[in-house]
């Protein structure tokens, strides 16, 4: 068995652990039947608000993406939404994230792209994603007064995002530090590892273009206010009145809490964020997890019947269709 291999099925054992401990802290003092009744009796009107909220959620990632890796190629919003979502489908299904890896190989197999560029791309949109969401968690916070676990895990937030943006830069600026010459000339003993880096910087580098930064920046926020939308349109279909502020608390919490290594589709860390987070609002934990896990499974639901249909129409294997245009 490979290191490789070994590696990945300990993640995966480690995924599974955090989730079976999520879901027994979740289940406790829950009543289960007055959280199906809850659920069963959600309005289908509001649910198809939630639905279409979703939707232009993911148009707003695909248009994202495509001005994060213009720099580098032009590829049509059409293939490249359709490869976003394969890779969200992945992620649906598998776990640690390994759907981002699976949508930058996807492309650049499609498109005849770096594969490590093309995930130097997606590593830049998480970082700002991370950041938007962390500002709106924190802005919520403020406007509710919300302490507690609650209040701390958003601040833990804060400082992963601000850790995330330092190590974006020192990898921008790593040829120019101190002890560079020798690192590289170490490196080069094994010159496939430092292809890999120097295509990996290449898509990193668009962090260093402010206009590209700052679109994806505006994108971000149009696609969690969405994300808000859907939350508070499911909680209306439960009879539930959230505030703004409450709704955005929530959809930044559940999807912070999705960075925690876990089981496939984040089962288990998204329903123990949004319960906690619906205690910490004074509802009772049988209603924050029917609000928490029919959020969770209409998100997926959309993401991964969106995935097989992009799966389906583009297939797995390489179909020859022409490179993306270069990017002179």
């Amino acid at each position: 068995m490979s290191r490789r291999l070994t590696t990945g099925l300990a993640r995966a054992a480690i995924g599974v652990v955090v989730s079976l401990a999520c879901i027994f802290l979740v289940l406790r003092g829950v009543d289960l039947q007055k959280t199906a009744e809850l659920v069963g009796g959600a309005r289908p009107a509001w649910l198809a608000v939630a639905v279409a909220a979703v939707i232009g959620d993911l148009v707003l990632r695909a248009v994202r993406w495509q001005i994060l890796i213009r720099p580098i190629c032009r590829v049509p919003l059409r293939r490249l939404s359709a490869y976003m979502l394969v890779g969200y489908l992945a992620n649906n299904v598998l776990p640690a994230r390994l759907g981002e890896l699976v949508r930058a190989h996807y492309l650049g197999d499609r498109e005849g792209i770096s594969r490590s560029a093309t995930l130097g791309t997606v590593v830049v949109e998480r970082v700002v994603d991370t950041v938007v969401l962390v500002a709106i968690g924190a802005a919520a916070i403020l406007v509710l007064n919300v302490r507690g676990v609650v209040g701390s895990a958003i601040l833990v937030g804060v400082a992963i995002a601000a850790l995330l943006c330092v190590a974006l830069a020192v990898a921008l600026a790593a040829h120019r530090l101190p002890g560079a010459s020798r690192a590289a000339a170490f490196l080069g003993r094994w010159p496939r590892v430092v292809g890999v880096a120097t295509r990996l910087r290449d898509g990193l580098r668009v962090a260093a273009l402010p206009r590209t930064v700052a679109g994806a920046a505006i994108l971000s926020v149009a696609a969690w206010s969405c994300t808000v939308v859907a939350v508070l349109a499911v909680g209306q279909s439960l009879g539930i009145q959230l505030t703004v502020g409450e709704g955005a608390l929530l959809a930044a919490g559940t999807n912070l809490a999705t960075a925690i290594p876990s089981g496939p589709g984040y089962l288990g860390t998204f329903e123990y964020a949004g319960q906690s987070i619906a205690l910490a609002f004074g509802f009772g934990a049988s209603v924050g997890l029917a609000l928490a896990l029919l959020i969770h499974v209409l998100t997926l639901a959309v993401s991964s019947i969106a995935g097989v249909v992009a799966l389906i129409r583009l297939g797995w294997s390489h179909n020859g269709r022409p490179a993306a245009k270069p990017k002179p």
